[in-house]
C-alpha cells in the first residue's frame, strides 16, 4: 500500500529483561570503535542488534560443471584461469578479463573498476566461482562474480547465510557473530500475542522467530519466522490505528465552510471536464469542509489521474473562507514543483483570494524567519512545504486544512503535527498508489477513501513490452534515439552497489555499462537513497531541468519530480519487484504530449515470474495492477529485493501477506471488544509494548 513510511516496529525494551537495554558495547569482543559503526546504522543496544533484520540470504549450492550452467541464474562452478589476464579502458571503465574452465567448457570472467585483480591473480589457479550467468553470443560469462577457495566454498555447501545491511568497516561477520553473543545474554522473551491467536494462526513463538529469522535452517522455517514476524508489525499496527481512530473520530467541525463561486469559477475556466471519479471525490471534499465534523480523508488515485487539481481547489475554498491551508510535500523538489504550478493557475486564471508561500529546510536562515513572520501574521493563506512547515517555530494564525502529497511517504504521526498547528483542522491525504479496497480500509484506518479511478481524456497510454537480457542491445540504441529526439530516460536498478545482492544489478556498476554503450554526447547520472537530500534534489532537479538524459536510479525515483519530457522507463530484474511497485515506476513516463515507452528486463527463467510481468505488459490500469498483485505476490525482501514501495513494514508485505493483515484486523478488533482499555491480565505484555515507543511509526530508509 502506499500507506504510511512510518511503519510499527516492535521490539522486545518493554519485556523486563535489563539485557536488553544494554549498549552493544557489553557485548564481549565489541569496542567502542566497533560500537560507533552498529551506531551508524541504528544499532546502540542488544535489543536493536537482535531486531537488526538481515537484507537478504546466500545460499550456496555445489558447484556445476560448466556445461551445466544456465543463464540467468545465481551458479557457482569450479574453474581454472586460462590464458592471459587482460586489462583495458573504455572512457571512465576499468575492464579486467580472462577466461576460466573445467573439462567441460569455457566461460567468460569480466570485473569492472577492479585493476588489482590483474596482478593478483594468476593463470592455472582454480577458484569457485559464484555469480550470475550470462549468454554473450556463443560464450557464457560471469560479471563481478565472487571468487572462493575450493575449502572455503565446501564450508558453505548447504547453508544459508544472513547478509546485513553495512557500513564501510562493518562486515557481515562482525554483525552475524554479535548477534549470536546478544541472544546468548538475553536468554528469553515474554509473548506478547494471545495463545489463542498464535494456536489459530499456527503461528511460531515471538523468541524463535527471531532466533529462525538470524540463524535459518532452511527456507520453510524462514519464511514461517518472517510470517510470524510480520503478524506482529501487522497487529500492533491496526491496534494503534484503532485507538487512534477513537481519538479522532466525529471531531466538530469548528472550521465550517461554505461553498464558494472561486472554486465553481476555476472549474469552468479549466481547458478540461473534471473526470467523473474527479468529481465524485470533489463532492466528498466539499461535504466534509462544510459538514458538522472534522474531515479525515484519503484521496485514493493512479498516477496522472488529476489528484493535484483536488488539491488545488481545497486550497482555495479554504482560503476564500477566510482560513489558511498548508501542503506537505515528501521532498523539497516536489514541495517547489506544487509551488511553481499553483502560482502558474493563480497567473493564468486571474485568482485572487490565494496568497502563495513556500517553506523548505534548505531556505536561508533570513529567508525562513520572513515566510514565518508571513504564516503567523496571516499575510498567506496557502503555505507548501516539506517536514519544515511542523517545526516548532512555525505558527499559523487560523490553520483549517491540511494536504499531505504522497501519503505514504508520511506517518501519523506527521501528519497529525501538522494539523495539530491548527483547531480541528481537517485533513486531506493523496496516495498515488492504487489498494485493493479491503486492504486500504484496514491499512488506511483512521481515513475515510475517496477513489479517483479515470485517467483524463487524451492522455496517451504507455506502451509496454517485457524482455529478456538478450534484448539490452536493441533497448540501449532504442534509448539513444530517444535522447536524440530531445527526450529523457530513467533506467532502474534493485541495487545501489555491486554485492549487496548477487545477479542484480546496480545503478553504480550500470551508470559505467551505459556510459560505454551509449554515445558520449548522452548524459547518464545516478540516484540512490543513501545520498544525502540535498544532493538527492540536486539531481531531480537537474534532470527536471533537462541537463541530465539518462538517469539511472533505485526506486527512489518513485516520488519525483514531474518530468513530462522523459518518455522511456527502463526497469532492470523487473521480476525483483512487486506489480504494484513496478506500475508506480512506470508512473514517472507518460506525463507528457508525446509517447511514453516502459521496458521491463526478466532476468528469470521462471515461468511464474513470466506470467506475473506480463500483466504488466497488457495493462495500466493501477487498480487492476494492486488486485492482481494481491493474488501472486511472491515473498518479500528476505529473499530478495524488497517486494513493497509501498507500505513499508520491515517484514510484512501487506500483498503476499494480505491474508495475516485481515487476520491480525479482526484479531485487533476481538481483543479491544474484549479489553478496550487493554487491562486484562492476558494483555498486560501487549499494552506494555503498545506503549513504548519502540512501537511508534519509525522513519525506514527507502532503497
Amino acid at each position: 500500500m502506499s500507506g504510511f513510511l512510518f511503519i510499527l516496529y516492535f521490539k522486545g525494551t518493554v519485556l523486563g529483561k535489563r539485557e536488553l537495554e544494554e549498549s552493544i558495547i557489553s557485548l564481549k569482543g565489541i569496542g567502542e570503535k566497533t560500537g560507533k559503526l552498529f551506531n551508524k546504522v541504528g544499532v546502540f543496544t542488544c535489543d536493536d542488534l537482535i531486531h537488526y533484520f538481515p537484507r537478504g540470504y546466500d545460499k550456496f549450492d555445489a558447484p556445476v560443471k560448466a556445461c551445466d550452467l544456465k543463464t540467468n541464474i545465481v551458479m557457482s562452478s569450479r574453474l581454472t584461469i586460462v590464458g592471459s589476464i587482460t586489462k583495458r579502458r573504455v572512457r571512465n571503465l576499468s575492464i579486467t578479463a580472462f577466461d576460466a574452465a573445467d573439462e567441460t567448457g569455457r566461460i567468460k570472467i569480466v570485473f569492472f573498476n577492479a585493476p588489482y585483480l590483474a596482478s593478483s591473480l594468476k593463470s592455472g589457479t582454480t577458484y569457485v566461482f559464484r555469480g550470475m550467468v550470462r549468454k554473450k553470443g556463443n560464450f557464457f560469462s560471469m560479471d563481478h562474480p565472487k571468487m572462493y577457495k575450493e575449502d572455503e566454498y565446501a564450508s558453505l555447501i548447504g547453508r544459508l547465510w544472513p547478509r546485513y545491511p553495512l557500513t564501510k568497516g562493518l562486515t557481515n561477520n562482525t554483525v552475524k557473530k554479535a548477534v549470536e553473543k546478544a541472544f546468548i545474554n538475553i536468554g528469553c522473551l515474554d509473548e506478547f500475542v494471545p495463545s489463542d491467536i498464535l494456536k489459530r494462526l499456527d503461528l511460531m513463538s515471538y523468541f524463535e522467530a527471531l532466533k529462525a529469522v538470524h540463524f535459518p535452517s532452511g527456507d520453510l522455517g524462514l519464511e514461517d519466522a518472517r510470517r510470524r514476524l510480520a503478524y506482529n508489525e501487522f497487529l500492533l499496527f491496526v491496534l494503534r490505528l484503532r485507538f487512534l481512530k477513537q481519538n479522532s473520530d466525529e471531531v466538530q467541525n469548528m472550521s465550517r465552510m461554505i461553498e464558494v463561486a472561486d472554486t465553481k469559477r476555476l472549474m469552468e475556466q479549466l481547458p478540461y471536464d473534471l473526470t467523473k471519479a474527479q468529481i465524485r471525490a470533489w463532492n466528498d471534499i466539499t461535504a466534509d469542509l462544510s459538514g458538522p465534523f472534522v474531515m479525515n480523508r484519503l484521496i485514493q488515485g493512479d498516477v496522472g489521474s488529476g489528484k493535484t487539481i483536488l488539491a488545488f481547489l481545497a486550497l482555495l475554498m479554504t482560503a476564500a473562507n477566510g482560513y489558511q491551508g498548508a501542503m506537505m510535500a515528501p521532498t523539497e523538489v516536489l514541495a517547489a514543483q506544487h509551488y511553481e504550478t499553483f502560482n502558474e493557475l493563480i497567473k493564468k486564471y486571474n485568482i485572487k483570494n490565494l496568497n502563495l508561500a513556500l517553506l523548505t529546510g534548505s531556505l536561508p536562515a533570513g529567508a525562513k524567519k520572513e515566510v514565518q513572520r508571513r504564516i503567523s501574521e496571516g499575510e498567506v493563506n496557502c503555505i507548501i512545504g516539506t517536514n519544515a512547515l511542523i517545526q516548532d517555530k512555525v505558527n499559523y494564525k487560523n490553520l483549517a486544512l491540511v494536504v499531505t502529497d504522497e501519503q505514504h511517504r508520511f506517518g501519523v504521526r506527521q501528519r497529525g503535527a501538522l494539523s495539530g498547528k491548527g483547531e480541528s483542522t481537517h485533513v486531506l491525504a493523496m496516495s498515488a498508489t492504487p489498494i485493493p479496497r479491503t486492504l486500504a480500509i484496514i491499512l488506511y484506518g483512521d481515513l475515510h477513501i475517496s477513489i479517483v479511478d479515470e485517467k483524463p481524456v487524451g492522455r496517451l497510454p504507455i506502451k509496454n513490452c517485457v524482455v529478456g537480457p538478450g534484448y539490452r542491445e536493441t533497448a540501449y540504441k532504442f534509448i539513444a534515439e530517444q535522447v536524440s529526439k530531445g527526450h529523457q530516460v530513467y533506467v532502474i536498478c534493485p541495487m545501489i552497489e555491486q554485492g549487496e545482492l548477487d545477479g542484480v544489478e546496480n545503478v553504480m556498476d550500470y551508470s559505467e555499462v551505459l556510459r560505454s554503450a551509449l554515445p558520449g554526447s548522452v548524459s547518464v547520472s545516478v540516484l540512490h537513497g543513501k545520498m544525502k537530500p540535498e544532493k538527492k534534489d540536486e539531481i531531480m532537479e537537474s534532470f527536471g531541468r533537462g541537463e541530465i538524459d539518462v538517469l539511472v536510479s533505485t526506486t527512489v525515483i518513485e516520488v519525483g519530480i514531474n518530468v513530462p519530457n522523459a518518455t522511456v522507463m527502463m526497469v532492470e530484474n523487473a521480476e525483483r519487484f512487486g506489480l504494484s511497485q513496478l506500475h508506480q515506476l512506470r508512473g514517472r513516463v507518460g506525463r507528457g504530449q508525446d509517447q511514453s515507452y516502459c521496458i521491463f528486463i526478466n532476468s528469470s527463467d521462471d515461468e511464474e515470474a513470466a506470467k506475473r510481468l506480463d500483466i504488466m505488459n497488457k495493462s495500466n490500469d493501477g487498480f487492476v495492477i494492486a488486485e492482481e498483485d494481491l493474488k501472486q505476490r511472491g515473498p518479500g525482501d528476505l529473499f530478495g529485493v524488497r517486494q513493497s514501495g509501498e507500505m513499508n513494514f520491515r517484514l510484512g508485505d501487506i500483498y503476499h501477506d494480505s491474508d495475516l493483515v485481515k487476520e491480525s484486523a479482526m484479531d485487533a478488533d476481538r481483543i479491544l471488544l474484549e479489553d478496550p482499555d487493554l487491562s486484562l491480565p492476558q494483555h498486560a505484555v501487549l499494552k506494555e509494548v503498545l506503549g513504548t515507543k519502540s512501537a511508534n511509526f519509525v522513519d525506514f530508509t527507502t532503497l
